[in-house]
């Protein structure tokens, strides 16, 4: 979280100055908000313990971790609309989920579960950006 949520809020400051619109600003911000609204409450849902290391607790699964990274670097690469960028993003994606297995933060279930949800919301994400590029290029005011 640490370094994907600094780089979308880079992005979509570029974003924001290069393209003067707000819509899929508006998007990313409310589709990276949903990351930990949806998070939390699956996880006290479920209730499931994390791996021997952490084995007393519970609430691994889904990976908020994996989430937050699929989520925004996800947004990135939809707002810049870049395929180099895509490529590193699954790259990214890999090596975050593949560490927090192997450190012993999530079983990989854990992981599968979120990039899942990251897709869905992803989805939705690039629904609304589609849309609003729509209106903007349609002659309609994007207002």
């Amino acid at each position: 979280m640490t370094v994907a949520l600094p780089v979308l809020a880079a992005t979509l400051a570029y974003v924001t100055w290069r393209t003067r619109a707000w819509r899929p600003v508006l998007a990313a911000v409310v589709t990276m908000s949903l990351v930990p609204a949806l998070v939390a409450p699956l996880q006290s849902l479920v209730d499931r313990p994390g791996p021997p290391p952490m084995a007393p607790a519970t609430g691994f699964y889904p990976s908020g971790h994996a989430a937050t990274a699929a989520v925004a670097y996800g947004l990135c690469v939809l707002l810049l609309r870049s395929r180099r960028l895509a490529y590193g993003c699954v790259l990214v994606n890999t090596a975050v989920g593949l560490g927090l297995v192997r450190q012993g933060y999530h079983w990989p279930a854990d992981v599968v579960g979120s990039w899942c949800l990251s897709v869905l919301l992803l989805c939705a994400a690039a629904s609304a950006v589609s849309r609003s590029s729509r209106r903007s290029s349609s002659g309609t005011p994007s207002c």
